[in-house]
């Protein structure tokens, strides 16, 4: 386990050697980041904050362009550009690498009720096995650079509030369709639906579905509050947003900028996460003020132990998982 002690030094270390004048000279590295977020969204804040820690490491010395709002694509798509080299970096949830790339091991993020809250995702994403986690994108074309939580999630319906398991029951439910979403999904109860984010007002007004397991910073971002009125805390895991870059285009660059761009990821997770927090806390207020309706599951526990199986289910899909699931658990 690298010490902070280690990671300070490094940082210090890197810094002096990123300052050289060969690099200043140079013409600035153009970069696009993408992601399908908007601008109060905690998946835009990860992206500026990134971009904000490079130019503080190497300045001058790369030109990043955030295009944010979907303008180059929605969440998948971002990401198969990135794969593709067609754009450089993306910003994407983390529950689509597995899918785009055959990387399995950032399920880990999203089994069910492991991360405890926004302090243990920090320790998480910031250890050891969340770096090796980054490090197994590379042989699906991409470099990992940063994973965040952009907000923990809960359930949203648009008619009845659910305020216990045997509510879900039947619920036309908006998931990511993933395979580790659509076995939580089923296994609480519900009906889920894939859908793309950018789909999920309009299915809500129109009652194609009827919730969506989601966060506050996009019931806000997307103004889901409109068609959405029954808010259920129930925390099921965080929302792993994931920066990374096409690994031919970083392998081209000069060493330098690489060790500036890995070190910029790490440095850029907690003021991400601080901002994620305070929306998180902060929006409920905002979502009442709204007319949003906010509630507890009373059999919470319930919904923990019908999903439990799946953590260890999953586990076994990747030894880089099941050693995640331990770190998780030791450190709760």
């Amino acid at each position: 386990m690298v010490t902070r002690r280690e990671v300070f030094g490094y940082a210090a270390g890197i810094g002096a050697s990123l300052a050289m004048p060969s690099i200043a000279r140079a013409a600035p590295v153009n970069m696009r980041l993408a992601h399908a977020a908007n601008e109060i969204h905690p998946g835009h804040i990860a992206a500026v904050e990134f971009k904000k820690a490079l130019e503080a490491l190497v300045p001058g010395a790369t030109n990043i362009t955030i295009f944010p709002n979907r303008q180059l694509g929605d969440d998948k798509q971002n990401l198969e550009s990135a794969v593709a080299g067609t754009n450089e970096l993306c910003g994407s949830s983390g529950v689509l690498f597995p899918l785009v790339t055959g990387r399995a091991a950032l399920d880990a993020y999203q089994l069910p009720f492991l991360i405890k809250d926004y302090d243990h995702f920090e320790k998480l994403a910031t250890s050891d096995i969340g770096q090796q986690i980054l490090d197994d994108l590379a042989p699906g074309g991409l470099i990992g650079l940063q994973t965040t939580d952009i907000g923990q999630r809960h359930f949203l319906s648009a008619g009845k509030p659910v305020t216990s398991v045997a509510d879900f029951a039947g619920l036309k439910t908006r998931i990511v369709p993933v395979p580790l979403h659509k076995a939580i999904w089923e296994t609480v109860g519900t009906a889920p639906v894939g859908l793309p984010y950018g789909e999920v007002y309009g299915a809500l007004e129109t009652k194609v579905i009827d919730a969506v397991e989601i966060n506050v910073s996009s019931m806000l971002g997307e103004n889901l509050w409109e068609v959405g009125k029954n808010f259920t805390l129930t925390g099921h895991y965080p929302w792993h947003n994931v920066i990374a870059v096409n690994k031919a285009f970083f392998d081209g660059l000069p060493t330098e900028i690489q060790q500036a761009m890995r070190q910029a990821g790490r440095d850029s997770i907690a003021p991400t996460l601080a901002y994620t927090r305070n929306q998180d806390l902060t929006g409920r207020d905002e979502l009442r003020a709204k007319g949003v309706e906010i509630h507890e599951l009373a059999s919470l526990a319930e919904m923990q132990d019908k999903v439990t199986p799946i953590v260890e289910q999953w586990s076994a899909k990747s030894p880089l998982i099941g050693e995640f699931v331990a770190a998780a658990r030791a450190s709760a």
